[in-house]
């Protein structure tokens, strides 16, 4: 249904935290927004030392992490994907068959 472009980690030297992002380019944009929608709920388990911003322009899911340390950065983006992947299934699942 969809494919993710990944980018790098990269360190911000203004803040000196470690930032990722995530463009996920769906078939439509009411689809982006369904797993928007899906995925917002999920806030990140610790206070501070990480922020996730998740937003949608058109077909593209875009997802943004700050990040203290690349442990914390690790395991939310790794909690994010397996979330993604399951929402992608599901979506796929029960879709309309496109003609």
């Amino acid at each position: 249904m969809a494919t993710n472009e990944k980018h790098e980690p990269s360190l911000n030297h203004a803040t000196g935290k470690l930032e990722f992002s995530l463009d996920v380019p769906f078939p439509s944009s009411r689809e982006a927004v369904i797993a928007l929608r899906s995925l917002s709920p999920d806030k990140e388990p610790r206070k501070g030392g990480i922020t996730k911003e998740i937003t949608v322009d058109g077909q593209i899911l875009s997802v943004r992490w700050s990040a203290d340390e690349a442990r914390i950065l690790r395991v939310s983006v790794n909690s994010f994907m397996d979330h993604l992947s399951l929402v992608l299934e599901t979506m796929e699942m029960f879709s309309l068959p496109v003609s």
